[in-house]
């Protein structure tokens, strides 16, 4: 079994989790600019990415572009891993790769204080996601646990298909997945909510 292997029922029964829908969860976070490059980057790529009409297209023209200009707005003090393996817990089914890890820590070689796990939405699907997404970040709890932070309680997720993201957050045994929905055209609220999420975690 993988992170991809879950779907939410199967994850929250494996992990005792408990699900607490909400609508606009992020409603209080403030906006975050995006430089005129991303705006320029984003212009032309999503046309690409969008007739190629693949996960790897919208993964590396789209997702990735607003994660680099994340890092680069957040002055490089955060990591950020594309692919990975992160093998956690063989046997509980934590393991896999990550289509992203987002971590507090600014290496780039090794990762440390990881808080953020972003699962790239196969098929387009963002609801069929979430379970892996949730496993991810279980594991990123686990790994941290590992690494002498038991305090990290707190992380977060988010599923993307590049055009449409949805949020989450891991409090202890609580699964809070945000019903609200962002687009592209949100950009400055997917930057916002991404930096808070990173100021957040624990």
């Amino acid at each position: 079994m993988t992170y991809r292997d879950f779907n939410l029922k199967t994850v929250t029964q494996k992990f005792g989790l408990t699900i607490s829908d909400r609508i606009n969860m992020f409603s209080a976070v403030p906006e975050l600019e995006p430089s005129s490059l991303l705006v320029e980057i984003l212009k032309e790529n999503v046309v690409i990415a969008l007739g190629s009409n693949t996960d790897k297209s919208r993964s590396s023209m789209i997702t990735a572009p607003i994660l680099i200009e994340l890092r680069k707005l957040l002055n490089h003090q955060i990591g950020l891993f594309y692919g990975i393996d992160f093998t956690v817990d063989a046997e509980k089914g934590l393991i896999g790769n990550c289509d992203f890890l987002i971590s507090r820590s600014s290496s780039l070689l090794m990762l440390t204080e990881p808080v953020i796990a972003i699962v790239e939405a196969q098929n387009e699907d963002v609801n069929a996601s979430l379970g892996p997404c949730v496993a991810e970040m279980l594991a990123v709890r686990i790994f941290n646990e590992g690494e002498g932070n038991p305090n990290a309680t707190i992380n977060y997720g988010a599923v993307t298909n590049g055009q449409t993201w949805r949020f989450l957050r891991l409090k202890e045994q609580v699964i809070e997945i945000d019903l609200t929905e962002y687009y592209l055209t949100d950009v400055n609220k997917i930057l916002g909510i991404l930096a808070s999420a990173i100021q957040q975690a624990i």
